[in-house]
C-alpha cells in the first residue's frame, strides 16, 4: 500500500485537459478511466442543455460544456464533489444528489458511464433517470465495459429509450448513443431494507440500491460489533455506510457519529435511524473533512473501502487510519475490521504503540491504541 498522509489524501491536483483544467484526489474516480476517456471524446452537443449523470471529477462535464452547452452534473460522493467545485465551479452547474432524482424534461444531452460497480439496481434508475431528464428527440450517451454487463444495459435503454446505436467498441470499453422516442416508464421502487438482530436487539435498516452490503449486515462489521465493549463513550463511525455499526452502538455508547463519503448511503443511514427512532450525528463527508476542526472521539470503528468506481485503490484506506490517529482522544482506541490478506499491522504499528488482533478469520478484526 503506498504511503500518503492524510494531508496528501486531502489535496486536490490540478490536471490539464482539452479546454480547460480539472482537479484529482485520491479517492475520487474518473480520471484515467478508458470509459471516461472514450465516451468524451465521442458524444457531440445536441440542443442547449447538457446533464452528466455520472461525472466523478468532471471529464465529462467538462467536454459537455466546453462543446457550448449549458451542463449539470450530479454527483453522489463527497470527494469526487470537492474535485468538480475546485475544477468546474464557475462552469458547471454542480448538483449533491443521485442520478434518478435529476429535474425531468430538463436535458437535450445526457452522458452517463454505467455505475456498473454499484449494481444492476442502481444502473437501471441511473438511466430510467437519464431517460426521465431527456426532452422528447434528446440523446443519451452511454459508455461502459463489456465485461461489466455492458450489452445487457444497452439493450434495455433501447426497450426504455427507443433508437441507439453502437459507436465504438475499444479494448472491453463500449460507447453508444441513443434517442428519446418514447414516454419514461416510472422509477418504481427505490427504497428497499431488512431487519437484522444485534446484541439481542432486532434493528430495521432502510437503504437505496448501490450501497455497501446492500440487504444484509456484512459479515466483516457483524465481527467487529462481536468485539466491542459493552459501554462506550463517544464512538466515530468511518464510512459507516447506512449505519451497520452505528445503529447497534447508539444505546451503549455516549454519542455516535458516522462519516460517509457516498450520497446515497448517509440518506440511507438517516433512514435507518428515523425506522428505529434512534438519533446520531451523520456527515457527508470525504473522510474526517466535514468534522469540525479538531473534534476528536474515545473510539473510532472502520471498515475502510478498497476500492473506488469498482478499482482497488488503497489510498483511501490509508487515509481512514490517518484519520484515526488525527481524531481519537488521548488513550482512545481504534477498532478496523479488514479482508485477512490487507497488510494494516504495520501501517497501525507507524501511528499506534499497540496494535492487537483480536479475531481472525476470512476477516480480521483489530485494536490500536
Amino acid at each position: 500500500m503506498d504511503s500518503v498522509t492524510l494531508a496528501a489524501y486531502h489535496r486536490l491536483h490540478p490536471i490539464p485537459v482539452p479546454g480547460g483544467e480539472l482537479y484529482l484526489k485520491a479517492g475520487a474516480r474518473g480520471y484515467g478511466d478508458p470509459q471516461y476517456e472514450l465516451l468524451a471524446q465521442r458524444l457531440e452537443p445536441h440542443g442547449e442543455a447538457a446533464l452528466d449523470l455520472n461525472p466523478g471529477i468532471g471529464v465529462i462535464s467538462q467536454a459537455l460544456q466546453a462543446s457550448g452547452l449549458s451542463t449539470t452534473a450530479i454527483e453522489p460522493s463527497r470527494a469526487a464533489l470537492r474535485c468538480l467545485e475546485q475544477g468546474l465551479g464557475t462552469k458547471v452547474r454542480i448538483l449533491r444528489g443521485l442520478p434518478w432524482e435529476a429535474p425531468p424534461d430538463s436535458s437535450d444531452t445526457v452522458g452517463l458511464v454505467l455505475p456498473a460497480n454499484r449494481g444492476t439496481r442502481y444502473v437501471e434508475l441511473s438511466l430510467l433517470g437519464a431517460a426521465r431528464a431527456l426532452r422528447p428527440g434528446g440523446r443519451l450517451w452511454i459508455s461502459g465495459s463489456k465485461d461489466r454487463g455492458f450489452e445487457r444495459y444497452f439493450k434495455w435503454a433501447q426497450e426504455l429509450l427507443g433508437y441507439g446505436v453502437l459507436l465504438e467498441r475499444r479494448g472491453a470499453v463500449r460507447v453508444a448513443v441513443l434517442e428519446k422516442e418514447r414516454p419514461t416508464p416510472p422509477l418504481g421502487r427505490v427504497w428497499e431494507g431488512f431487519e437484522a438482530e444485534v446484541y439481542g436487539k432486532r434493528f430495521a435498516f432502510r437503504h437505496l440500491p448501490g450501497v455497501f452490503s446492500a440487504g444484509h449486515l456484512d459479515p466483516g462489521s457483524q465481527m467487529l460489533l462481536e468485539h466491542l465493549p459493552p459501554e462506550l463513550d463517544s464512538v466515530l463511525d468511518l464510512g459507516g455506510g447506512y449505519g451497520a455499526l452505528s445503529l447497534p452502538l447508539i444505546d451503549r455508547a455516549r454519542a455516535v457519529t458516522l462519516v460517509e463519503d457516498d450520497w446515497a448511503s448517509v440518506l440511507s443511514a438517516e433512514a435507518s435511524l428515523q425506522a428505529n427512532a434512534l438519533a446520531a450525528s451523520v456527515y457527508h463527508s470525504d473522510v474526517d473533512e466535514a468534522l469540525p476542526e479538531g473534534q476528536k472521539f474515545a473510539i473510532l470503528l472502520a471498515n475502510p473501502p478498497f476500492h473506488v468506481g469498482g478499482l482497488v485503490v488503497l489510498e483511501t484506506a490509508r487515509a481512514f487510519l490517518e484519520a484515526a490517529q488525527a481524531r481519537l482522544e488521548r488513550g482512545g482506541r481504534f477498532y478496523l475490521v479488514a479482508n485477512r490478506f490487507l497488510p494494516y499491522e504495520p501501517l497501525l504499528a507507524e501511528g499506534f504503540a499497540h496494535v492487537r488482533t483480536l479475531a481472525e478469520g476470512k476477516y480480521k478484526v483489530l485494536l490500536a491504541y
